[in-house]
């Protein structure tokens, strides 16, 4: 059903992915023109095609993943694909910030911790998913 706890943790999850296209991850006092990431004194997600189809596919299919109730395994089939994709965006962040040459004047943004909240919420929602499945065809054996 729609209106259980892994659909909270699916669209939290899914928000989470996609806010990260308005949040930077780190920022630097000034623009460094010497660096392909900090040149407008941001890193965000969009200086990566990679971060970019990352994060965008793993926060639109954990939120298509709340309407596929009725199909257990498929929904977590998503939700397993949704936290492989933001778990490869926030390495694809990871390796570019820090083999950038202005990574040691850069501070954290308040995006820094969206990727790791997106894969939380992505891994309590396929607990849930999982648990629901588990009863499910615990019901059915007694029968």
């Amino acid at each position: 059903m729609i209106q259980r706890i892994q659909s909270i943790f699916l669209f939290l999850a899914g928000a989470c992915a996609l806010v990260l296209f308005a949040l930077p991850l780190a920022t630097t006092p000034t623009a460094q023109a010497s660096s392909p990431l900090f040149a407008d004194a941001a890193f965000e997600v969009q200086d990566g095609p990679t971060m970019m189809g990352a994060f965008g596919l793993a926060g639109l299919g954990l939120l298509v993943a709340i309407f596929l109730y009725r199909n257990r395994s498929l929904q977590m089939n998503i939700t397993r694909l949704g936290l492989f994709l933001a778990g490869a965006g926030m390495g694809a962040a990871a390796y570019r910030y820090f083999n950038d040459p202005a990574a040691s004047l850069a501070q954290p943004a308040v995006g820094i911790a969206f990727p790791v909240l997106a894969i939380l919420f992505g891994f309590l929602a396929y607990r849930n998913i999982k648990k629901d499945d588990k009863l499910v065809k615990s019901i059915d054996r007694l029968r």
